[in-house]
């Protein structure tokens, strides 16, 4: 029988992170292509006719726009370590998807465009890998077009984050003129070159030193004089800062090209940490030796449209995984069958036998589970609780044809279920007219795609007038309630949000009344 903690010591559980257009998604499918994964060929996220579409976006919305919408994990082997690769939304409507998922990963990727550097939401991403003391590689892209100069990026990297980078590789040529990299640790040169759409792998060509004098100069004169700078600043890979989270290994590249892909790769398999003891809600370490337990991180409806099915993202945290295995849901103490576990790769999934502390599970209709709830066999585990982002955009749902109002009222539960939008009722309307609540008005255009795709339910959606929530309790709904411009809502797991039409008036009412409970939730605005 495996054992736990060997297994273990052979996980890389990672997230990819970055603001929408780094290259993100491009960057997880050329991954699947190093790894071997994709024995085809790779292809792009606005995939031409008769390719292969991106592995990760399987969402027909995500296809349509580009841009990736929901998580996906995905599993594959690379020097004898198994990878499981989380891919995050990058827009900022969907960042509470992405707090999720960094709740299931040992470490992530900060993917930069070269020619932006540190954007808004790269920001705000990069706080939630500090709050969470999660480390971060980065990996900036799109160095074969024009963009800023590396030392400036890294100067960025350094100001603006307040982390040290310290780069695994360097770029020789400029941005738009990209021509290999020198490896910090040997000084060795690598060339490389490009391949038919960036659909192989990327011959690279390690070049003598005395044939790199002839081919690449001045380029590579310039390279190396910035590389003795760096040396000179003692900007080394540092592992003890890396998993403080102080500082941040850098690899140069090009997703579309391929270039430095395979580097990256590799700097996943010797940087990123196996998987350690999980904290345990009550300050304690749950031991990678323990009976399984695991977090559930992430539920998904949709993703097998012949089936209908629902899936509930688990990240293994202790012990040996069998399927058919009996767990327990520790928030219902109920019991549960696993037959019907899967091991994922973005929309396709297999039957898996067992798993290890790191790995990504798949439970098929294990239907009583929640985002945030753990799992275990024998001994009892509970994690920390993954907190709700604050909405701050409100709409009112009611279903267009009232005879599909059943698929409407099984959609709403669904999608709320998942955490793709939050669901709202008063007593008075019920499942009638919902308020639907987000983070970013994207999520509603989500809900409704879902709702007519998925449930055959299309809804009309009314605006409100409200701008504003906080969490409040049975004791101050009564008088919230009596006033005018707010609303105590209930979720459906009971827990009551009190909305206001302004902050202003929200002020108003703390001051005039501060017995009422009105709490702040995890974050205005999304990610802040």
């Amino acid at each position: 029988m495996s054992n736990p903690i060997a297994e273990a010591k052979r996980r890389r559980s990672f997230a990819i992170i970055s603001h929408p257009d780094a290259g993100k998604t491009t960057l997880t499918e050329k991954f699947l292509l190093y790894g071997g994964a994709l024995a085809k060929e790779a292809g792009t996220v606005k995939a031409r006719q008769g390719r292969k579409s991106v592995t990760s976006d399987w969402m027909d919305l995500e296809q349509q726009r580009g841009i990736s919408i929901t998580s996906a994990a995905l599993q594959f082997e690379y020097r004898d370590c198994v990878v499981n690769l989380l891919d995050t939304p990058g827009h900022r409507d969907f960042s509470e998807d992405t707090y999720r998922v960094l709740a299931a990963a040992d470490a992530a990727v900060m993917v930069l465009d070269a020619a932006k550097g540190i954007e808004a939401q790269t920001l705000k991403l990069f706080e939630v890998c500090r709050e969470r003391e999660i480390p971060f590689m980065t990996f900036i892209n799109k160095f074969d077009r024009p963009g800023k100069s590396a030392l400036d990026l890294l100067d960025e990297i350094e100001e603006t984050l307040i982390v040290e980078p310290t780069p695994v590789t360097w770029p020789v040529g400029i941005p738009g003129d990209f021509r290999g990299v020198i490896h910090r640790d040997t000084g060795d040169y690598t060339r490389f070159e490009r391949t038919a759409r960036g659909s192989t792998i990327a011959p690279e060509q390690v070049v003598s030193p005395e044939q790199a004098e002839v081919d690449e100069q001045p380029l590579l004169a310039e390279a190396k004089e910035e590389v003795a700078l760096l040396d000179e600043l003692g900007r080394a890979v540092d592992t003890e800062t890396f998993l403080a989270g102080e500082s941040t290994p850098v690899f140069f590249g090009s997703a579309l090209t391929n270039f430095g892909v395979r580097f990256l790769l590799d700097g996943v398999v010797d940087l990123v940490p196996a998987p350690t003891p999980r904290l345990l809600a009550d300050g304690e370490r749950r031991a990678l030796d323990a009976p399984f337990s695991g977090l559930v991180f992430k539920i998904q409806a949709g993703m097998d449209k012949k089936h209908r099915d629902r899936i509930a993202f688990v990240r293994v945290c202790s012990g040996r995984f069998e399927r058919g295995i009996v767990a327990i849901a520790e928030r219902t103490g109920r019991q549960f069958s696993t037959k019907y576990a899967q091991t994922l790769f973005g929309q396709d999934r297999d039957t898996v036998e067992e798993a290890f502390p790191g790995d990504i599970l798949g439970l098929v209709n294990a239907n009583d589970l929640r985002a945030g709830d753990a799992v275990y066999v024998d001994e009892p585990a509970k994690f920390p609780t993954l907190p709700a982002f604050a909405p701050e955009h409100f709409m009112r749902a009611r279903v267009k044809d009232t005879s599909k109002f059943k698929q409407f009222r099984k959609g709403i539960d669904q999608l709320d279920e998942e955490g793709a939008i939050q669901v709202l009722r008063d007593a008075d309307l019920g499942d009638q007219a919902p308020i639907l609540a987000a983070v970013g008005p994207m999520q509603f255009e989500v809900a409704s795609h879902r709702l007519e795709n998925d449930f055959g339910a299309p809804m009309e959606l009314t605006s409100t007038s409200y701008t504003i929530a906080r969490s409040t309790d049975k004791e101050s709904e009564t008088k919230l309630n009596s006033m005018q411009g707010v609303a105590v809502l209930a979720r459906k797991d009971g827990s009551l949000l009190a909305l206001f039409e302004s902050s202003y008036w929200m002020d108003r009412v703390l001051a005039d009344h501060p017995d009422l409970t009105l709490k702040r939730m995890v974050a205005e605005g999304g990610l802040s």
